[in-house]
């Protein structure tokens, strides 16, 4: 199943969030673009305000970021804005499907995972704030679904805790993104060099959740090895939507999916002495050629060879060589020259 899920490198996925700004209609078309745009899959996001947190007005939970995209915003308002209803994931998840994509969503508590377990989600997204919550980690290893997890901020002792938490329930095909959790995120603060330490600290296969504007990260994730790229997904940035800011519109996630199957097609495998497709153009290097008529029984100078293209003729390297020797038989001008020629 994971195989099947996987099948394209890198696999990429649009992330809806809130984008959908709760309209049905949109949501749909929104699903129609990135199908169009050539994606691999669809995510939602799986949670209510109140599975989010508490419907306080105050303090810590108002956003106060001076950079936020949110700031002064209310978190439980914010949440409220941004979910998407649980009534629409099994309709939107069907017609994801029928257009050929891969839907899934991250489900954000205990009972996020109950209700995806009961319309049968193919795999699960570990949102990288919610990798320290262990008791949601469990609840999903146990599903036995393939399990992708954003490591964003965590600290390497909490990228380890997570896997060993999954790998101490099952054996969840797992993916770990690198992932800014900020929004947007700098490219400069992207460190995707990251991704192949966290594949040799980890053993698992790596990608890339980019909150970035541009395509940039996302293709240099992929010439880097990644083997997911998940990007959020808005039809209009200027309409606006919870995310809008650093999420790609239709023609860019086309561009960016083009250019990160190009830039995994250009990873290719590690090869000497050209590919097949270099083999014809061989014939156009240089080599040692005869460049007047000469009789036989000549004795080979500099003023009678010539070290030119195409390469019929011995490698330039055994110039040296030729020089001096003597011609057996008479050559004419533009005839290679190889050894049987002389003496």
């Amino acid at each position: 199943m994971f195989e099947a899920i996987f099948e394209k490198m890198p696999f990429i996925i649009a992330e809806l969030s809130g984008n959908h700004d709760q309209n049905f209609e949109l949501a749909k078309g929104m699903i129609h673009a990135a199908a169009e745009a050539g994606v691999d899959a669809i995510k939602l996001q799986t949670y209510t305000p109140d599975t989010m947190t508490l419907d306080v007005r105050h303090g810590e939970f108002m956003v106060s970021e001076s950079d936020s995209l949110w700031r002064g915003s209310n978190l439980y308002d914010l949440y409220a804005k941004a979910s998407t209803p649980w009534e629409w994931h099994k309709p939107l998840f069907e017609l994801a499907e029928s257009l050929g994509l891969v839907a899934f969503s991250s489900p954000f508590d205990l009972s996020a995972v109950t209700f995806l377990e009961s319309i049968d989600v193919p795999l699960y997204k570990i949102a990288s704030f919610e990798m320290t919550d262990i008791p949601l980690i469990q609840a999903v290893a146990r599903t036995g679904k393939p399990i992708i997890m954003s490591t964003g901020m965590a600290s390497e002792e909490e990228i380890a805790d997570a896997v060993a938490t999954i790998r101490a329930i099952g054996d969840n095909p797992l993916t770990l993104l690198k992932c800014t959790s900020t929004y947007p995120s700098k490219i400069e603060d992207s460190n995707l060099v990251t991704m192949a330490d966290l594949a040799k600290k980890t053993g698992c296969p790596v990608g890339l959740s980019d909150h970035t504007q541009g395509l940039g990260a996302a293709v240099a994730a992929t010439a880097l090895g990644a083997t997911v790229i998940e990007k959020h997904f808005v039809l209009d940035r200027s309409a606006g939507g919870v995310d809008a800011e650093f999420s790609m519109e239709p023609d860019e996630m086309k561009a960016l999916v083009v250019a990160c199957r190009a830039a995994k097609a250009a990873l290719g495998s590690v090869t000497y002495g050209g590919s097949d497709a270099e083999q014809a153009a061989k014939k156009y290097r240089r080599s040692i050629y005869v460049a007047a008529d000469l009789p036989a029984g000549t004795i080979l100078t500099e003023e009678h060879l010539k070290i030119i293209r195409p390469s019929f003729g011995l490698a330039p390297k055994h110039w040296p060589d030729v020089l001096g020797k003597t011609l057996l038989k008479g050559a004419q001008k533009g005839q290679p020259l190889v050894w049987d020629m002389m003496a």
